[in-house]
Order: C-alpha cells, then structure tokens, then sequence
C-alpha cells in the first residue's frame, strides 16, 4: 500500500511538472506586416440599367391585336401607329353614330324651313338643334374611340422592346412596346434608409455586373427620391452612366457608392484586430495596442490611428495572449497583410 502511495505521488509531481514547463513554453503566433494599400468605405446598393428618356406604350382597350407596325431598333415618331387592335364592333358603332349626325343634320335643315315658312313653332326647331348637336358629339366620341383601337408613339423615340405578336389579347396593364432613346442610360438603385442619410448628388460609385466579371465600371450619383418606400425601408437613388459604358438596358448591377477613399491606408488582416487594439511583437514580446480602425473588408481592415506601416501584428492572437508575454513564432514566419 504504502509502494502503490509512493508512486502515486511521484506521478502527481511528474505531472505539475509537465504543466509548469508547459506553461514556459512561449505561445505560438503568426504575425503580418502592416502595409499601404487602398481603402474605400462605400454604401452598397442593387439596381438595373435603364435609358433616361423611355416610356411604357400599353393599349387603351382591351382587344386583339391584328396587326404589328413597327419592328424593334426601328426609330419612330410621336403619334406614328405601333399596332392595330381588332375594332370591328367599335367601327360599326361609329359607322351608326355618324348616320344619326346626319340624320339630325337634316332633319334640323328640314325643321328650320318649316319655321321659316310657320310651319313649325320656334319650340320644333329649339328640339332639332339640340338633337343635332347630341348626335353629332356622340359621332364626334365614337370616331375619338375607334382611334383607341390604334396603338400609337408617345413621343419621337427608338422601339427599345416589342412584347406583343398579331392574334394575342392586349390589355390595358399590359406593355406591348418601350419607346426611348438607347443613351444616355442610367442606373435605378435602392438605398437602405440606413444608409441613405450618407449618400449625395456627385458622389463617385463602382458597379460590378455578372455580364462583366471582374470589372468595375464607373457612374455618378445624380439623384436621391426624397419619398422612400415605407414597405421595403428603402430610398431610390439614380446613378449617371458614360456614354460609353458596355452595360445594356435591363441589365442588373451592384452597386458600391464611395463615400470615403484613401489610397494609402494602413492595412492589417482582419483576424489581427480584436475588442479595439491589436498585439504587435517586440523583441519576441508581444505588446497590446489599441488603435482605430476605419473600413473593414473580409482581406482586410483600415486601421486609421494607433498603428504604422511595417509593424507586425499578431494574426488571431490566442484569446488568453497578455501583453509582455514571450512569444514564439510558427515555422510560416511573417505574411502580409492582403490588399483589400
């Protein structure tokens, strides 16, 4: 018994031991180098191309279409038919109201030679002048409404989009053609209200489009909708675009609005930055700093106070790493800090 006690506690002081030169052995660490590089802060926002000038052009009447007038790309003036809706029926009411316009017409001719020749009382032609007159607006509407049955140009303008074939029904919230000009395009995007506030007409943004990977194009705040949507808590905003963008109408964009640029910032990666301050190493001891940091991006942070380029920080420090504490560095050495 006394043996098995005996071993027991040698083992228990091998084992505090172990742990006490465990505990002596610096921690492990990696470290970057702070650089320069460039740092944006930007709003981000989505939205599609559109042409600045533009107009939906939709039937005034449901009815079928009969026939197609115009072809896309095709330039077109304002009034200049589009397309014929089937109008027979409103043809035939036309066709009937013209005939009783005439029929009073006359009948008014015949009534005032009577009066003429006391015949008729004054009260006979009063009620001839008056029908007259009705028929001859109801006439005059049911002409103005077979013209309904024309779809025609808003203004002067391109067929930007043809959505209608001969035979198929045309309603009225329907759009059967998109009449505008191809340039100067622009940018409709939506703002979160968060985020509005910072946004402002002449402020540069960086749009990227699937169509055009890896690029970044170029366009212009011009405009904020002072209403905002209280559904989607968001704000309109419209961006100008350079006459010789390659993005076309329809396509959809991100949209990165910069409110902030700095082209020599100092850089450190993201795993460096903890609670406010960072670790840098100093004669193998690490020293806490806090510093300020400004745009965080997911390669790196913008560290705007607190730090200068060329210092090596600790890339994510151990959570229980104290400042004086002996460090040693892991077989990888120094990398670093990646460009945003």
């Amino acid at each position: 018994m006394r043996k098995r006690t005996l071993i027991a506690a040698l083992l228990g002081v091998i084992a505090v031991g172990a742990f006490a030169a465990w505990r002596l052995i610096p921690p492990a660490v990696t470290i970057a180098m702070a650089t320069r590089g460039p740092a944006i802060e930007a709003v981000y926002a989505t939205g599609s191309v559109e042409p600045v000038q533009s107009a939906r052009v939709g039937p005034s009447v449901r009815a079928r279409v009969m026939r197609v007038l115009v072809e896309e790309g095709v330039r077109v003036t304002e009034g200049q038919p589009l397309a014929q809706l089937e109008n027979r029926e409103a043809e035939a009411r036309a066709v009937e109201a013209e005939a009783r316009a005439t029929f009073a017409r006359e009948d008014l001719a015949r009534t005032r030679t009577l009066v003429s020749r006391d015949i008729a009382s004054r009260s006979t032609l009063d009620r001839a002048e008056s029908e007259a007159r009705a028929a001859r607006a109801l006439a005059d509407a049911a002409l103005r409404r077979l013209d309904d049955y024309v779809v025609r140009a808003p203004a002067d303008g391109m067929v930007l989009r043809r959505d209608v074939e001969p035979g198929q029904i045309a309603d009225t919230p329907d759009a059967l053609f998109w009449i505008g000009e191809p340039r100067p395009l622009r940018i409709t995007a939506e703002v979160d209200e968060e985020d509005i506030a910072r946004v402002a007409p002449g402020q540069r943004a960086l749009l990227r489009a699937d169509a055009f990977p890896g690029q970044a194009l170029p366009a212009t705040v011009t405009q904020i909708t002072p209403r905002g949507d209280t559904t989607r808590k968001s704000y309109r905003v419209r961006l100008a675009l350079p006459d010789d963008t390659p993005l076309r109408i329809g396509m959809s964009v991100e949209a990165n609005i910069i409110l902030r640029e700095d082209a020599n910032a100092i850089l450190i990666p993201p795993g460096a930055l903890r609670d406010g301050h960072v670790f840098l190493v100093e004669k193998e001891a690490v020293i806490r700093r806090p510093v300020q940091s400004g745009v965080q991006g997911p390669r790196a942070v913008e560290i705007r106070a607190g730090l200068a380029a060329g210092e090596s920080v600790v890339v994510n420090p151990p959570a229980d790493l104290l400042t004086g504490q002996a460090v040693r560095l892991r077989p990888s050495g120094a990398v670093a800090a990646p460009a945003r």
